[in-house]
C-alpha cells in the first residue's frame, strides 16, 4: 500500500515558514502558488454548488494575497462562463495588484462601494489569510458585516474573516459553509470547527512540510497502519490484552475497555477485576477470561501471571481511587515492562517514572492532575506545546482528549485527530479508546500510531454512529456497533482526487 502523504497541521507562523521555504528553498513563484490555490478553490466551489452556473458566485476580495486568491478564483469562474462578480478592497501586495489587472483584462465584473450585491448562489470570503488576528477593522470589517447581511452560503479560502487560525479565537463575524485551505489544516480549523464548516484541503504545489510537523490523522493514514489479518493467524497472534479496573460499583468502564478491545482486534482478553465485575462480564460478555482481584494492596499470584501473559496492559478503567489502589497501580507497573494504557483512576494515582511503553490518556481535568497545573494552564494558549511538553515530563504518549485530539511522544512528529462529534461527551467514551489502543499496542504498533489509530476509530465510529442514532442519544454500544463499517473504510479507502488532499466534514450535532 502507498503511503498517502502527511497531512501537516500548522499555526500561522508555520504556515508563513513552509510558503518562505516554497518559495527561497524550492524556488516555486509565489504567483504560481496563488494562480494555484485560486483556481483549486474555484473548482471546489463548482463542484460544492452546480447551481452556480445560472446564479453566479460573488467574491468578496480582501487587500492582501488571500484577496488575490480571490480574483485568480473569479477568474477562472469567469473563463469556465459562471457569472461572478467582485467585490474588492485595493490591494495592497504586488500578486494581488497584478492578479486583480488580470481579471480586469478578462472581462471579470467588479462591483462598486454603492452598488447593490447580485442574488448569487454563494459567496467566496477571500478577505483575510491565515495570519490575520484580532478583531477585524476598517474596511475589511464593513465588508465581512455586508456579506453576513447578504445571507449568502459562504466558502472562506484560508479561514473564515474573524477566525484566529493560530489560537482559534473567533472574533466574527463570517460562518462559512466550506472552507478551503491549501497545503495542510491550521491549527484554528480544528480548534473551532464550528466556523469553518466542511474543511476542504487541496494540493497547490507546496513542498514536503517539516519532519516535526503535526501529523492530521486521516482514514487514508489510519488504514495504511491498521495491523493486518492473515488466513493463518490464531488467536495468539492478534495479540493478548489484559485490562485492570473494574472495581466494586464501577463495573461498566472494565467491560467497555475489555469489549473494545475485542473489537479492535484483539485475540485474548483477560479482565482483572472485583468479583462484582467479574459476574457481570461472565454474564454479559463471555468472551473475556476472568481474574478476580482485590486490586490492592498487594497483587495475587493469578494477576501476577495475567500481567506477565499479556503482550499489552490497559490499567485504570473503573479502578477506583481507595487507599490500597496506589500500591496495587505501582505493583501492576513494577511487573513486565510491556506497553501500557494508563486511563482512567491510574492517571490520577500514577507517580514516578516507569521503563514501560506507556500511554497516558486524559481528558483536560485528567492532565491537571497528572502533568501539573502550569501545563494545564498553557493548554488554553496552546495545547500542542502543552502536550509535547507533558510527554517529555512523563517520558511518554499524551493524548489529550478534545476539539482536537493532541498526541505526543517523546520522540517523532505530533498527531492530530480531529474526527468525532459531541455524541462521545459520555461516560464510556473514554474506556472504549483505552481499549482500542491496547488492542494496537497488543500487535506491535508503536505509542503514538496506537493512540492515534485508536482516536481515529473512536471519532469515525461515533460519527457513523451519530448518523444512525444521532450524537444526543450516542452511547459506547452504537459506537462500537459502527466499528465494522469503520474497519471496511479505511481497507478502501480511496483518494478524493485532485487537488484535494483531504475533506473534514463539520461534526454531527443533532
Amino acid at each position: 500500500m502507498t503511503m498517502p502523504a502527511a497531512i501537516p497541521v500548522l499555526s500561522a507562523t508555520e504556515a508563513a515558514a513552509w510558503d518562505t521555504a516554497a518559495r527561497r528553498k524550492y524556488l516555486i513563484p509565489s504567483r504560481v502558488l496563488m494562480e494555484s490555490a485560486g483556481r483549486a478553490a474555484a473548482g471546489e466551489v463548482a463542484r460544492a454548488f452546480p447551481e452556480i452556473v445560472k446564479r453566479g458566485v460573488l467574491v468578496v476580495a480582501g487587500a492582501g494575497n488571500n484577496g488575490g486568491d480571490g480574483w485568480v478564483l473569479a477568474r477562472a469562474l469567469h473563463a469556465a462562463r459562471i457569472p461572478v462578480w467582485v467585490y474588492g478592497l485595493d490591494p495592497k501586495t504586488d500578486d494581488a495588484i497584478d492578479n486583480r489587472s488580470l481579471a480586469r483584462v478578462s472581462g471579470v465584473p467588479e462591483l462598486t462601494r454603492e452598488e447593490p450585491w447580485p442574488a448569487a448562489a454563494v459567496a467566496v470570503d477571500a478577505l483575510l489569510g491565515t495570519g490575520a488576528s484580532g478583531p477585524v477593522r476598517g474596511e475589511a470589517r464593513t465588508a465581512a458585516d455586508r456579506l453576513v447581511a447578504s445571507a449568502l452560503p459562504v466558502v472562506a479560502l484560508d479561514g473564515p474573516t474573524g477566525l484566529d487560525l493560530t489560537n482559534g479565537e473567533t472574533h466574527g463575524p463570517v460562518r462559512a459553509q466550506i472552507t478551503i485551505t491549501f497545503g495542510g489544516a491550521r491549527r484554528g480549523h480544528l480548534l473551532a470547527r464550528e466556523w469553518c464548516g466542511r474543511i476542504i484541503v487541496v494540493d497547490i504545489g507546496f513542498p514536503p512540510a517539516e519532519p516535526s510537523a503535526p501529523v492530521l490523522v486521516t482514514d487514508a493514514w489510519a488504514g495504511a497502519r491498521l495491523p493486518g489479518l492473515t488466513a493463518t493467524m490464531h488467536k495468539g497472534d492478534r495479540g493478548r490484552v489484559t485490562v485492570v479496573g473494574g472495581s466494586a460499583g464501577m463495573t461498566g468502564a472494565a467491560l467497555h475497555a475489555a469489549r473494545s478491545a475485542l473489537a479492535a482486534g484483539a485475540g485474548l482478553v483477560k479482565l482483572v477485576a472485583a468479583e462484582e465485575t467479574l459476574a457481570a462480564a461472565r454474564a454479559s460478555l463471555p468472551d473475556v477470561l476472568t481474574v478476580p482481584s482485590a486490586l490492592g494492596p498487594g497483587l495475587e499470584p493469578e494477576v501476577g501471571e495475567a500481567l506477565e501473559w499479556a503482550d499489552a496492559l490497559v490499567v485504570g478503567p473503573g479502578l477506583g481511587r481507595d487507599l490500597p489502589r496506589k500500591p496495587f497501580l505501582a505493583a501492576v507497573l513494577a511487573r513486565r515492562p510491556i506497553p501500557t494504557v494508563v486511563d482512567a483512576d491510574a492517571l490520577m494515582l500514577f507517580e514516578g517514572r516507569t521503563e514501560r511503553p506507556l500511554v497516558f490518556t486524559p481528558h483536560l481535568g485528567e492532565f491537571r492532575a497528572l502533568a501539573g497545573d502550569q501545563l494545564a494552564d498553557a493548554v488554553a494558549n496552546d495545547r500542542w506545546a502543552a502536550v509535547s511538553k507533558a510527554a517529555q515530563t512523563l517520558h511518554g504518549c499524551v493524548l489529550l482528549k478534545g476539539v482536537p485530539t493532541v498526541i505526543a511522544d517523546v520522540r517523532g512528529p505530533m498527531h492530530v485527530v480531529a474526527a468525532g462529534n459531541p455524541g462521545l461527551a459520555t461516560g464510556g467514551s473514554g474506556d472504549v479508546l483505552s481499549g482500542f489502543i491496547g488492542a494496537f499496542l497488543a500487535r506491535g504498533v508503536a505509542a503514538a500510531e496506537a493512540a492515534a489509530l485508536g482516536a481515529q476509530a473512536l471519532g469515525r465510529a461515533a460519527e457513523l454512529g451519530a448518523r444512525a442514532w444521532s450524537a444526543r442519544s450516542l452511547r459506547p454500544a452504537d459506537v462500537l456497533a459502527s466499528l465494522p463499517e469503520v474497519w471496511r473504510t479505511w481497507s478502501d479507502s480511496p483518494p478524493p482526487g485532485p487537488p484535494v488532499l483531504m475533506v473534514l466534514e463539520p461534526p454531527e450535532a443533532v
